[in-house]
């Protein structure tokens, strides 16, 4: 059996060889990035200091928006760092680091959203019993799970994935992902493969049945409800939460879908750039802009703020 000597560090090749290219890529990304967190940290503002936003809802719209500044902040400033200095080098330890994190934060927010379609399930179709079901204790047990969740699943690959040994050292992406990590593997990868593949459809599926039933249930309460206006007020509750849902699930499908070998790695890069930099940026102003109650709750705040600073 032929020896490999240990990797201790990664090449990332990035996006593009293109100088000009790169420099449209880094302000694009840098603007995302912190739109994404500045919207994100205001929604957990909100829902800390005004007391209309302290339902469930809004509890889990808090999380949401942690996840995204944390999914987001594993992933872009050190490709940031990469555009801007050209150091492309990143050490073993900070890639299982980077990949770890990464695919906590995103099944996490995959388990979230099922739970924050069950909690509009329990909003429109048990409106008298949303109080005591849908309690802050349970809440906080809901997110616990999410979390529990996420590490029993993402633990066993991640584990069997420490013990790979790697021929090459460049990876052909701009973050440690464990599509090209297992590319450049010496070892038989079958296993693995086939245990993130069977990981991601048991999320997938799992969490899509979630939201799927839930709404089936919705939309046949809304479609009962007597008036237009009444059926257009419960609708308006849940669709924000719908378009996030859509953002999410549809990005995903495009990793599934198996394009040519030739263009496999470039879909799958602009589809990360999408999970990692767009939809964290566009999911606050979903939220803000379709939502009342935040929309009031974001001017108040901003009232607060100017008031404060002419004293």
């Amino acid at each position: 059996m032929r020896n490999h000597t240990a990797v201790t560090t990664f090449i990332l090749l990035g996006l593009t060889e293109d100088p000009q290219l790169q420099i449209l890529i880094f302000i694009f990304l840098l603007i995302t990035y912190m739109l994404s967190v500045i919207g994100n940290l205001t929604i957990i503002c909100l829902t800390i200091v005004n007391s209309h936003l302290k339902t469930a809802m809004y509890f889990f719209l808090q999380n949401f928006s942690f996840l995204e500044i944390s999914f987001t902040s594993a992933c872009i400033p050190r490709f940031l760092y990469s555009i801007s200095t050209g150091d492309r080098i990143i050490t073993y330890n900070a890639c299982m680091s980077q990949l770890f994190f990464t695919d906590l934060f995103v099944i996490t927010e995959f388990f979230l959203l099922a739970t924050m379609s069950y909690d509009r399930y329990v909003a429109i179709c048990k409106p008298l019993h949303y109080m005591t079901i849908m309690n802050h204790r349970a809440c906080k047990r809901f997110i616990l799970g999410c979390w529990v969740i996420t590490l029993l699943i993402l633990l066993p690959p991640l584990s069997l994935g420490l013990e790979l040994e790697f021929c090459d050292s460049v990876i052909d992406h701009f973050l440690c992902d464990a599509n090209p990590l297992l590319k450049i593997s010496c070892t038989d990868t079958w296993f693995i493969e086939q245990m993130v593949i069977a990981c991601s459809v048991v999320i997938f599926i799992m969490t899509l049945v979630c939201v799927a039933l839930s709404y089936i249930y919705i939309i046949k309460t809304i479609l009962k409800l007597p008036s237009a206006q009444q059926r257009k007020k419960a609708f308006s509750t849940c669709s924000s939460h719908m378009i996030v849902v859509s953002v999410t699930y549809g990005s995903c499908i495009f990793v599934y879908i198996k394009p040519s070998a030739k263009d496999e790695m470039a879909i799958n890069k602009g589809v990360t750039i999408l999970i990692t930099s767009i939809s964290p940026m566009l999911n606050p102003f979903i939220y803000t802009l379709r939502n009342k109650q935040v929309k009031q709750a974001f001017s108040e705040f901003v009232k607060r703020i100017l008031l404060f600073s002419k004293h």
